[in-house]
């Protein structure tokens, strides 16, 4: 039986592809590419039009065909649940990744033979030189794995027990009951969290006067928040906030490298 493998997201998918090159084996990888840590979940298995509008909000990119984008993903998962390949979900300690896995389990509940899974953590990156730096809090996702380690740990993928299926699509399905605006992973564990509190962060790292919007995002991107923060959304945020004018953003809107930040300076003063 052949076997193909998932992970969350396209950089993840690029490196496990060289990784099963170099093994030489020609399996298959599957990138799902919603980040499910971030917008609500509402008919994320049923109709994707719902995720799709809101990362075509985020982007803020009209040329984008998000929807199509989103109908052709649903229907390689579909084809997936529908097939007889041996799965393998690729996931390491984070929200995104986390909830990558519980989806599919969810989706594959009633064929549990096919299920396999590889984890990975912090631990697996300490002799990794061309890993990035350990963030404080010890998240982790498949994309921060060289190829050369995803290689070395194919040999680790593992059957998932009836039991931990069952348990982990029941929490896919709370997850999605939720359907809070954030969810963080922190002590195996998922918490509902709000983008008023990743706002409160953003101004947390703003000074006075004008300042680069990068340097801001990238301060939030290493910050222990309990989800990985894409700067991507961090630059949405501070589009939100603008508009409502709590920060003032000068710059190309289209380069965000170019973009500065200005804090009001009635957000500023104490209430």
């Amino acid at each position: 039986m052949s076997t193909i493998h998932i992970t969350n997201g396209d950089v993840a998918a690029d490196s496990l592809r060289t990784a099963l090159r170099d093994a030489r084996r020609s399996d298959t990888v599957l990138a799902l590419r919603d980040d499910l840590a971030v917008g609500p979940l509402t008919g994320v298995d049923d109709a994707p039009s719902g995720r799709a509008a809101f990362w075509q909000s985020v982007a803020g990119d009209a040329t984008r065909d998000f929807v199509a984008g989103f109908d052709a993903q649903a229907r390689e998962l579909n084809a997936v649940i529908d097939g007889t390949e041996h799965v393998v979900v690729w996931h390491g300690q984070s929200a995104a990744d986390q909830l990558t896995l519980r989806r599919v389990c969810f989706h594959l509940r009633e064929m549990p033979q096919r299920l396999n899974e590889v984890r990975l953590s912090i631990d697996d990156l300490t002799d990794d030189a061309s890993a990035p730096l350990r963030r404080p809090d010890q998240a982790t996702s498949v994309g921060m794995f060289a190829p050369e380690l995803l290689r070395k740990r194919l040999p680790s993928a593992a059957p998932i027990s009836v039991l931990r299926i069952g348990r982990l699509a029941l929490e896919w399905q709370e997850v999605k009951q939720a359907n809070a605006e954030l969810r963080r992973w922190r002590d195996n564990t998922f918490t509902s969290a709000t983008f008023a509190e990743l706002d409160g962060r953003i101004l947390e790292h703003a000074v006075d006067g004008w300042q680069p919007a990068g340097r801001v995002a990238a301060h939030l991107m290493a910050a222990d928040n309990g989800l990985l923060v894409s700067d991507s959304l961090v630059l949405w945020r501070l589009r939100e906030l603008a508009a409502s004018g709590v920060v003032q953003l000068r710059g190309d809107m289209q380069n965000w490298r170019s973009q500065e930040m200005n804090v009001t300076h009635a957000t500023l003063s104490p209430v």
